[in-house]
């Protein structure tokens, strides 16, 4: 079929309500490792209740087989290619929101795995054989339900795309259908080597640099911004920053091409979730007109992590991936500046190995003032963010950043780099006029952030700015409310454009 042809019969959809269909590679709380899964949890319920009917397709991985979630077989068995054999899936259906199917891709031998993407030596190594199997079977089990709009999230779905716009011919039942492939971040890019290409079964015509080829790699993320009609990042000047050599990975001369069709919508969080006035985790309930349940939520985080039990000493906190993306380097290079100041400090986080076993070592060096849990733990989540006085998210890029939200809801502002999500939702705290909501710090350097740290302490020791600091926080607004209406526009700005075929 030509581009001509497709686009033609792409008009816009007469569809009494628009229809969104979601892959994505995680869904809260049937499976997440971070924030991708937890925007998959809120964000399709938020477009529900903004009027749109909403699909979603993500896999059946053990958290979901194995936990007690209501499925049903929905007695659909679906065959794709893979390679030069054919691969079979099971497709369950369960149920979020009021009435949103998520339908599960079931392959045991894919899926059913004790990670996601990576087990204890690493990630696996058929993952683009996993994520060319499930990408296929989503575009089957839409055939059935055509949508308005397919929106990919991730490198892990981006193959939908590129199948359904190279091979329409397989998918004629999704002509109409428009596409739209959102990148979470922009550091993990789904890249294997040529030999895998036979997996795709695509035109050898697509490996090359217009389209998945990158420096003789497979890149299945940059597949899906070639060839989507739309492109959505997760904050505003995440989308500027990807235009850039410092934060483009390689790919900014694709989003310099692509800019008009690049839009950066801010994630929101979950106002049902995260609530210290409704919050059951948390040691005790407050509000911004009654912060005296955070003193207690404080002391149960001192005594959690055997701190001393004092009132008066700052206590910072921090929730994090121990990776050098979300800036550990630069606490190691810090931590010990930090720590010569009359300070607490907690720390809950996994991730590298290295940072792991150093981070978990210190608490002896600071006996009663530092402590760290190398681990995840939601529970412990809402502990620190509800009982720090602030929070750290010293992060080298940080496309949205969800952390600072939750910590702004609880009265515990950020002490953050000024980068992508952390730059468009934090406003530097003004003293004489009592406005912002947090701190900043540009370069990348230790200095700078030990001087936003210290910008931080002085203002604690004056309560009255402090305390007008807690408040703007806590005032600050981002559900999921305002995002859903920007997805709404830039989906019905999808509908009407004319078609951008990247064939």
């Amino acid at each position: 079929m030509s581009a001509e042809k497709r686009a033609a019969s792409r008009a816009r959809p007469k569809l009494p309500v628009l229809h969104i269909a979601m892959i994505s590679p995680e869904i809260a709380p049937f499976a997440k490792t971070g924030g991708l899964g937890e925007v998959l949890g809120s964000l399709p319920q938020a477009l529900e209740k903004a009027g749109l009917r909403v699909t979603l397709i993500t896999p059946a991985y053990r958290s979901v087989l194995h936990d007690a979630f209501p499925l049903e077989d929905t007695g659909m068995r679906i065959s794709v290619p893979v390679s030069d054999r054919m691969e079979e899936a099971i497709v369950l259906k369960g149920k979020v929101g009021k009435a949103i199917p998520v339908y599960f891709v079931r392959s045991d031998k894919y899926f059913d795995r004790d990670g996601l993407y990576y087990g204890v030596d690493g990630d696996y190594t058929d993952n683009a054989e996993r994520f060319t199997f499930f990408s296929r079977v989503a575009l089957e089990i839409l055939k059935s339900d055509p949508p308005a709009i397919l929106q990919a999230h991730d490198w892990q779905s981006a193959l939908s795309i590129v199948f359904l716009e190279t091979q329409p011919e397989r998918y004629p039942e999704l002509d109409a259908t428009r596409t739209l492939f959102t990148i979470h971040n922009l550091g993990y890019q789904g890249m294997f080597w040529r030999h895998d290409w036979h997996l795709l079964n695509l035109d050898w015509r697509f490996f090359s640099p217009p389209y998945l080829e990158f420096y003789d790699k497979i890149n299945f993320l940059k597949g899906g911004i070639v060839f989507a009609d739309g492109v959505s990042t997760v904050s505003p000047t995440y989308a500027d920053e990807i235009e850039t050599a410092v934060y483009g990975f390689g790919l900014e001369g694709i989003f310099q091409s692509r800019e008009k069709e690049t839009t950066g919508i801010l994630n929101g969080i979950d106002y049902r979730v995260w609530n210290p006035e409704t919050d059951t985790i948390i040691a005790h309930t407050y509000s911004g007109d009654d912060l005296t349940g955070k003193a207690v939520c404080r002391a149960s985080l001192q005594k959690l992590f055997g701190l001393q039990e004092n009132p008066d000493v700052p206590l910072i906190g921090m929730v994090t991936r121990l990776t050098s993306q979300k800036g550990c380097d630069l606490l190691e290079a810090a931590m010990s500046t930090i720590m010569a100041r009359n300070v607490q400090f907690v720390l809950l986080g996994s991730g590298e190995k290295r940072y792991a076993d150093l981070f978990s070592g210190m608490p002896a060096q600071y006996p009663g003032r530092m402590g760290v849990q190398v681990a995840f733990d939601e529970a412990k989540v809402h502990t620190i963010i509800a009982g720090a006085d602030f929070l750290l998210i010293p992060s080298r890029y940080e496309p949205c950043g969800l952390t600072q939200l939750y910590g702004m809801r609880y009265g515990t502002p950020a002490v953050a780099r000024a980068t992508g999500g952390l730059k468009d939702t934090i406003q530097e705290f003004n003293a004489e006029t009592k406005t912002g909501n947090g701190f900043l710090f540009g370069k990348y350097e230790a200095g700078d952030f030990i001087a936003a740290i210290d910008l931080a302490l002085d203002h604690y020791e004056h309560k009255d700015e402090w305390n007008a600091l807690v408040r703007n926080a806590m005032k600050a607004s981002f559900s999921w409310d305002k995002s859903a209406r920007a997805y709404r526009d830039l989906y019905q700005k999808l509908v009407r454009a004319p078609l951008i075929s990247g064939g």
